[in-house]
This record gives C-alpha cells, structure tokens and sequence, in this order.
C-alpha cells in the first residue's frame, strides 16, 4: 500500500514500525564497548532523571531527603567531617590528579598524551555540566537560605578527579588497587558534605550519577586509547609476493672461470 501524493499520484510508502529502542541500545553498547557498560549508563541516567526530578518538583523523597538530611546534620566529630568534606575541593582533588599526570607521562612518555587529555576534558565538563543545573535547579541548602545546592559540586569534582587518576594509573598498577581508593575518597567527600550540612543526601546521590556516566564514557576512551598504542606494526600485505633483499656480489657470488678439458698428448715417436 502506498500513500498518494498531490493529484493523485502515488506517494511514498507507509513507514515501516522499527524498533527505535533497541536500535539505541545496540548503539549505545558499540559505542560503549560492553553490554554491561551500556547497562551501567543507561542506568545512572535513569536514575539521575529521576533524582533530579524529586530534587525540582518536591514530593514523599524530597521531604523524606530533607528530614534524612536535618537529622544527619552536625553529627560526627567537625574536624574530621570537614576534613571529608574538604577531599571534593579543587584545591585538594586537582592537585592529585595532577601528580597522577606527571607520574603518568613519565612513565609513559608522548604515548600517554592521548590518556592524559582525555582525563582533562572530563575534568573540565564538570563544572559545565553541574553549574547550569544548579542555576536551573536552585534548590535551597540545609542551613542556609541560599541556593543552588543540587547537584553537589564538591562530590562531582572528587569522583571525577580521583576517578580519572585511577584510571591513568590503571595500565601501571592494576584496577583492582586503584579504583576502590577513588571510590572510598568519593564515598568520604559526599559523606563529610552531609554530616556537615552542606549538602543534602540527594545532592550527592545526584553527582554520583552524574559523574558516574562520565567515568564511563572516559573509562571507553581510555580503553580505546590504549588499544590503539598497543596495535602490533602490520607487516607486509598478504597476497603480494615480496622479493629478497638484494645483496652486494661477494667472492663466493662471483662466477667461476670455464675449465678446459685437456687431453693427453700422444707419446714422442
């Protein structure tokens, strides 16, 4: 069946139904690398729509992210909880990660360019990406009158610093020594935030769902360089006969002078 266009004239057919969804799973996956990638990030974006819409429209959460949050507050000794809370500052977190780059580019030398600037333009989307949501978002802090507090700031920058650190220092000392540190000093920043007051519970859960599709992306780009430095030198193209080297004649190369057959001469009479 076909539709029919101006004056009778036939048209185009109808659209065929497809499946958008799956295609932009499938999508998303390649450009992921992994299933279990791509899960992780449609995830944290379901999550963080959600989060982001109780932190906007109010509702059960937010009032129960609230009295969560009052009660919270103050408990625990102050220097340490400002110490947490301090581990998401830049001054603190971009010190780090920048010793991680000198340590990095030494070992690693031009071949961890790639890497290095990868991390850094992660770092630099963090304050593009959570300071229009602040503005936007304008909710209203825990023992303040100001606003601005959603998404937590200080969490963003802690996950993404230290996150990023740990995965330069991947290739060198193994995911399994670095990434649980990136994770204990973010999980120490968000909760130092909110036994300070500073922050609300949602705050941080935000951040981390933000940021957490970040590190995802970034953790694919940094595979992928690293897959691309590691790529073996192709040798010749299959199918092509290739000649030997030719060589200088030497003496054993050169040829050897005709003999003469020479026949016995007959006896003198």
């Amino acid at each position: 069946m076909r539709h029919t266009g101006p004056n009778g004239r036939p048209g185009t057919p109808p659209p065929v139904p497809g499946r958008p969804f799956s295609l932009s799973l499938s999508s998303l996956g390649s450009a992921l690398g992994s299933p279990a990638r791509s899960a992780a990030f449609a995830l944290c974006a379901v999550l963080f729509a959600l989060v982001t819409w109780q932190a906007t429209a109010g509702g059960p959460p937010r009032a129960a992210d609230e009295r969560l949050g009052r009660a919270l507050a103050g408990r625990g000794p102050e220097p340490l909880t400002e110490f947490l809370a301090d581990l998401g500052g830049m001054p603190v977190a971009l010190p780090v990660l920048a010793v991680v780059i000198g340590y990095v580019i030494r070992r690693g030398g031009r071949g961890e360019a790639g890497r290095v600037l990868a991390v850094g333009v992660t770092m630099a989307a963090v304050p593009a990406l959570v300071v229009p949501l602040k503005l936007w978002i304008d909710r209203q802090g825990p023992l303040t009158d100001a606003t601005g507090y959603y998404p937590s700031g200080h969490t963003a920058t802690a996950m993404v610093a230290y996150g990023g650190a740990a995965l330069l220092l991947t290739p060198y000392a193994g995911r399994r020594a670095t990434v649980p540190v990136a994770v204990v000093l973010t999980l120490a920043t968000g909760t130092g935030l909110v036994l300070r007051g500073y922050h609300w519970p949602l705050d941080v859960l935000g951040s981390v769902l933000l940021c957490g599709m970040l590190l995802l992306v970034l953790t694919r780009v940094l595979d992928r360089l690293r897959e691309r430095v590691q790529e073996p030198v192709q040798g010749p193209v299959q199918g092509r006969a290739t000649e030997p080297p030719a060589r200088r004649p030497g003496r054993s190369d050169r040829p050897e002078p005709p003999t003469e057959s020479r026949q016995p001469r007959p006896p003198s009479p």
